[in-house]
This record gives C-alpha cells, sequence and structure tokens, in this order.
C-alpha cells in the first residue's frame, strides 16, 4: 500500500508503466495476429469471443452513467456508449465488429446469439462489468485507461492482418479506425480525471490497481483462446473451427 502521495505527473508515469509492462499487446497471441501467423480459424475463435466484450462495453458504461453526479461525467459516458451502440443514423462499434466476423465467415445470429463462447471469456468479461458496477467512480473510470495504450495495439492489428491474410480488407477491419481517434479522446478525459481526484495514496493506490485489473482483464481473454485454439483444449460447446 502506497504511503506518500504522488504528484499528478508521478501518478500518470506509474499508470504508464503499467501499460508498458501489462497491457496484451506483449501477448504471444497478439504478435502472432498481427505477424500472420495464425490460422483463419483462430482468427474467427478470436474475433468470436472479443465480440462479447465489445457487446458488453455499453452495458458496462451504462452501469457507470447511472452513478455520475454532473452533467459533465454524464455528457462524456453517453458518448461512449453512442460510439459503441451507434444511432439511428449512424453504426457504432458493435456493429462495425459485426464486419469483422461476417468478414472472417462467421454468421451474424451465431455470434450475436453468444453461442461458442469460451467459458473464461464469459467470466472474465462479467467481472469487468461488474467491476465497473461495483467500485468507485473512481475506480470505474481508471479501469478504462486501457486506451492511453490502445491505438499503438490496433495500428499494429491493422497493418498486420491487412499483410498476412488475404481474406481480410479494410472494410473488414471496419471497427478499428474510428477507434483511433476515440481511443485517445476517451483516455485523455479519463487520465486527467484521475489526476485530478486521486487526492489521497489510498485512492492513488485504488486507480494503480484498477488498470492492472483492467489490464488482467485483456491478458486472461487472450490466455484462454492461446489455450483454447493454440494449445488445443477447445472446452465442450466451444467454437470449434472448420478443419482446414
Amino acid at each position: 500500500m502506497m504511503s506518500t502521495l504522488l504528484s499528478p505527473a508521478e501518478l500518470e508515469a506509474r499508470l504508464r508503466a503499467i501499460g508498458a509492462e501489462r497491457y496484451h499487446r506483449q501477448h504471444p497471441l497478439h504478435k502472432a495476429m498481427y505477424e500472420g501467423r495464425l490460422t483463419k480459424g483462430q482468427l474467427q475463435a478470436w474475433a468470436l469471443n472479443r465480440y462479447y466484450y465489445q457487446a458488453q462495453i455499453p452495458r458496462k458504461d451504462a452501469t457507470l452513467l447511472a452513478r455520475l453526479p454532473t452533467t459533465e461525467l454524464r455528457r462524456e459516458w453517453r458518448r461512449r456508449i453512442e460510439d459503441h451502440d451507434g444511432t439511428a443514423e449512424s453504426p457504432g462499434g458493435i456493429a462495425r465488429w459485426l464486419k469483422l466476423t461476417g468478414g472472417l465467415g462467421l454468421d451474424d445470429e451465431y455470434v450475436t446469439g453468444l453461442k461458442g463462447l469460451l467459458p473464461a471469456t464469459l467470466f472474465a468479461v462479467d467481472a469487468y462489468v461488474a467491476f465497473v458496477r461495483d467500485r468507485s467512480i473512481l475506480a470505474a473510470i481508471a479501469s478504462s485507461l486501457t486506451e492511453l495504450f490502445s491505438p499503438t495495439i490496433i495500428g499494429e492489428r491493422m497493418e498486420g492482418m491487412l499483410r498476412n491474410y488475404p481474406y481480410i480488407s479494410e472494410d473488414t477491419l471496419a471497427y478499428f479506425k474510428p477507434r483511433l481517434t476515440q481511443a485517445p479522446q476517451d483516455s485523455t478525459f479519463a487520465l486527467n480525471y484521475v489526476k485530478e481526484h486521486a487526492r489521497t495514496p489510498e485512492q492513488q493506490q485504488e486507480v494503480l490497481g484498477a488498470l492492472e485489473f483492467k489490464c488482467a482483464i485483456l491478458w486472461q481473454l487472450l490466455d484462454a483462446l492461446d489455450h483454447a485454439y493454440v494449445k488445443g483444449h477447445i472446452p465442450p460447446g466451444a467454437f470449434v473451427p472448420e478443419t482446414p
């Protein structure tokens, strides 16, 4: 437990150090993905399971929205929900993710019906939603700070997938391009918030712990996929790729 209050700059440096060490950009499965070493079936499994994470983001943000005390904060989190759910005029991130799963040959009804998910995916994503619902507003906002590091991983993913997988096009990857601008906007707001509102060593420790927790969730999602679809231990009821 921290006993000394960090300056805002020191707190930001500690947060960025957590990302450098623990963000899932370092995971072997991510590296295999952008280096072109995954099969189509493995990419299908990743996209299918990641859909559950994408689909739960608006639910996660809605649980936080209900607790936010100011118009400014509520407006910020409404925008995040719309980014993923979309509006009547513009599709959001969830609809764009279905371009990826569809481009990989998965049926929309199968994907949105949440059939074939790994148990670990369900447990990890639901744990994240519960964390944001049940913990302090400060911790909930801090858990979103993985967005600080996402533009780099998105750039690697897009470039590597377009280069290495001939069945993937820019239209297939429609989800990712808007996130290159949305994620920095989201993370700038959240970073400024936690630097301003983490005013005690205990609160700063809570912020750091929240980011560590979120990094662990994202790492676990890839660990589960690696265990099932690279090492070959697919649990009963989970998606089974067609044999090439």
